[in-house]
């Protein structure tokens, strides 16, 4: 039975989903912080949050961990979300 809890994805946030896929197309958090309007101290808590909950010790490791915990691309759902609005 603890094992069907370990297979469960992590609760992760719209807000965190956005910081994993800046993460992946490279950006710092000073980046981070520019694009989503919040503080750079703000994305480093997004990142530590999302370190914990995909269990990881790096921040470079997390858009590889999302993707292997929820089966989705950080990237490609970054992509898809911008052509969903800027039409």
């Amino acid at each position: 039975m603890n094992n069907a809890l370990a297979d469960t994805p992590p609760a992760i946030t719209e807000r965190q989903r956005q910081v994993v896929a800046l993460i992946a197309a490279g950006c710092s958090n000073e980046e981070v912080g520019e694009r989503l309007g919040i503080s750079p101290r703000t994305a480093k808590a997004h990142c530590d949050a999302l370190r914990q909950k995909l269990g990881v010790a790096r921040r470079r490791q997390i858009p590889v961990a999302y993707r292997a915990k929820t089966g989705r691309d950080p990237l490609l759902q970054s992509l898809e979300s911008s052509s969903d609005s800027g039409d």
